[in-house]
């Protein structure tokens, strides 16, 4: 059966300000020493299995443009541009009908555009084994992310170890994001796993399920499905896409749906949430600086310092996150990485958008 795969590339990364922008978002940044952007490390991820024509990349109108120049070999009729923001359920609708249209059916894998791998033949392996237990019936698959530590950031998955498919484990229930003291709790019963937001499935598997359990989505995917390469297809997605419930895949399916499966995922896995991701991923230097640009650190410690041509100089600093663009400087401690979004609340709150 054909693979497809749809990458989801919509979001704003609002965390990686001020380098991530409105009209510049994370997906569209190299965060990696090898200069390849996010979104094009996930479509090389995958190349091995699915052809660049069944490649489909769900984002808007906006970042039309971005995917062409980054993604070259990608099909212009695969660039898929919503209207408006709906959660994943619709997104993933979206592009099961165009899908659909194309085969009478495929395995769809559906794959966020700014996750980082380090293990690629691990990762590919996994997928090659959830989409042979998505093709063989009804099943949804996912993968699951082995924790190592009690994250408070991240929904969690359950299993059933008894319970296999190959070297998949069906699922028993989605939790949302826990406290520390539930997520210690999780950690302990090793049977849990981060949810990555990655799934495998049969388009008609998608479908159905989307008929049966989001059935006013379902109807208005199917009309958009019909316009799919006529002179009304954009008038068509617009007024339809517009009206309907925004809703996650999790909530929508997943959480009430049965033939679920989970692989677990042991492949050098980062989510790249927030400028503490490049302390993760890129080499630090022997006073644990991890640095990019024109630097200079003295008596300077586990820093994140990315700045360009401008000289950043250092003295005495310890556990900061300093990121310098052409218009905006970005200071703040490790341990308020996650306020970054309250910046951009305030920027707006001011109206100052040539900064957001």
């Amino acid at each position: 059966m054909t693979k497809t795969a749809l990458i989801m590339a919509g979001g704003r990364g609002e965390r990686f300000w001020p380098k991530s922008r409105r009209d510049f978002p994370k997906q569209f940044l190299s965060l990696t020493d090898d200069g390849k952007t996010m979104i094009q490390l996930t479509v090389e991820r995958i190349r091995p299995l699915v052809e660049l024509e069944d490649i489909y990349i769900s984002t808007n109108q906006d970042y039309k443009r971005l995917v062409l120049e980054q993604l070259p070999g990608i099909p212009e009729e695969n660039i898929l541009c919503e209207p408006v923001g709906r959660n994943t359920a619709p997104c993933i609708g979206l592009g099961a009908v165009h899908i659909s249209k194309k085969y009478d059916d495929a395995i769809m894998m559906v794959l966020p555009s700014d996750h980082l791998i380090k293990y690629n033949k691990m990762f590919l392996n996994t997928l090659k084994s959830g989409c042979e237990i998505a093709e063989k019936g009804e099943n949804l698959v996912t993968i699951g992310i082995t924790p190592d530590y009690p994250e408070t950031g991240y929904g969690y998955i359950k299993f059933n170890p008894d319970e296999t498919d190959g070297h998949a484990y069906a699922v028993e229930r989605f939790v949302e994001k826990p406290s520390l003291e539930v997520a210690k709790e999780y950690l302990a019963t090793e049977e849990y796993l981060w949810n990555s937001g990655m799934f495998m499935w049969k388009v008609s598997t998608i479908l159905s399920n989307i008929r049966q359990f989001l059935p006013e989505t379902y109807e208005g995917l199917m009309s958009i499905r019909e316009s799919i390469g006529t002179e009304q297809q954009d008038a068509v997605l617009e007024k339809i896409f517009a009206g309907f419930e925004s809703v996650s895949i999790d909530y929508g399916i997943m959480e009430k749906a049965g033939h679920i499966y989970i692989l677990p995922g042991t492949f050098g896995w980062d989510d790249v949430g927030s400028w503490l991701a490049v302390g993760r991923i890129k080499k630090s230097n022997e006073n644990g600086n991890v640095v990019d640009g024109n630097i200079i650190t003295i008596n300077s410690k586990n820093n994140i310092i990315q700045g360009g041509g401008k000289l950043i100089a250092t003295i005495g600093i310890e556990d900061l996150i300093i990121v310098d663009t052409d218009d905006a400087t970005l200071i703040c401690d490790k341990g308020s990485a996650a306020d970054i979004k309250k910046v951009l609340e305030n920027l707006k709150i001011c109206n100052r958008d040539e900064y957001i």
